[in-house]
């Protein structure tokens, strides 16, 4: 793999319980790689410090050292046009679903273009809740024993890891440049979260969404924006149209 596309690669843990699975984490990235870390409200502070991580990352203590840790998921994916959230449980609502090897191709084409992703793990227990996936684009599934589909993960981490790995080496990311579209430059996950806020502000203003019996619209609406890949200039004309609703308050 080109090493000069590990920087378009972030690699993000929310809400990790046990600090050996952090440098669990950290060891299978740097072995195939990569080293963008991320940690999203662990629930030890400072949890890349820890003994049981530090030894469990066997000699990527570096990765560990450099590892950011963020109060909020939206504050990590900022930038990022392709957020994939790992998670087996099915959903009514949120973002498109697709298998990992799905999402391998997608990682491929953003990365040849030089786009930016991020690939989302949930806490160990519960895996990503909603509001987590409200910030990613995809919902990814590995395919695995629908009967005992159990990764921890580390475990889920590392075949990611590989398998992306192979998967850009295949590909020759040394030639990104030349397949790169300007044409394309999509909104972040935060940014289109932003946009709904609005929205939601604005459909309250007019009488269509009542804050006491919302029922499934804002999760619907949100469904569909996800399908859409917005824009950055969509987002700006869908907050037009929002402060144009809370106008009419």
């Amino acid at each position: 793999m080109n090493i000069d596309s590990a920087h378009l690669l972030r690699w993000i843990l929310v809400e990790t319980s046990h600090p050996g699975n952090v440098g669990s984490a950290a060891r299978a990235m740097k072995t195939m790689g990569f080293q963008d870390l991320h940690l999203i409200n662990p629930k030890i502070q400072e949890t890349s410090k820890e003994p049981e991580a530090i030894a469990l990352a066997s000699g990527a203590a570096d990765l560990l050292d450099s590892a950011i840790e963020h109060s909020s998921l939206g504050q990590s994916v900022q930038g990022y046009s392709l957020v994939l959230g790992l998670t087996s449980r099915d959903r009514e609502f949120g973002p498109p679903a697709i298998d990992w090897q799905s999402a391998l191709s997608l990682i491929s084409e953003n990365t040849q273009n030089q786009g930016k992703t991020a690939l989302v793990f949930g806490p160990e227990r519960t895996g990503l809740e909603n509001h987590h996936l409200s910030f990613c684009t995809h919902r990814v599934w590995l395919d695995a024993n629908p009967n005992y589909p159990s990764l921890n993960l580390a475990q889920a981490l590392m075949v990611c890891a590989y398998t992306l790995r192979q998967s850009l080496q295949s590909i020759g990311i040394s030639d990104a440049s030349k397949n790169r579209d300007p044409g394309i430059d999509l909104a972040d996950p935060a940014a289109i979260t932003a946009m709904l806020e609005h929205w939601r502000e604005g459909l309250e203003a007019i009488g269509y969404l009542d804050p006491a019996n919302p029922k499934k619209l804002m999760p619907r609406l949100e469904a569909l924006f996800a399908r859409s890949r917005l824009r950055k200039e969509e987002i700006d004309l869908l907050r037009g149209i929002a402060k144009q609703m809370l106008l009419r308050k």
